[in-house]
């Protein structure tokens, strides 16, 4: 019934990191955004926290060329 022939490639584990680490980033900007009555805007939590997104998405593209391999 259920097949065992799926493969996590390179390419899938790239793409889910992509999309994790930009929706990340937008949310935490707009959690900012909307919680826009609050005095001290980006805290360092959040500074770290947009970091390691962006670190996440970083890495996601580069193993976006590296196609399907197995991750």
């Amino acid at each position: 019934m259920f097949s065992n022939d799926f493969m996590l490639t390179k390419r899938h584990l790239g793409l889910i990191l992509l999309a994790g680490g930009s929706l990340g980033f937008i949310g935490i900007l707009g959690i900012d955004i909307l919680d826009a009555g609050r005095e001290g805007g980006i805290g360092p939590a959040q500074q770290i926290a947009l970091g390691l997104c962006l670190l996440s998405a970083f890495i996601g593209l580069t193993l976006l060329p590296l196609g399907d391999k197995p991750a």
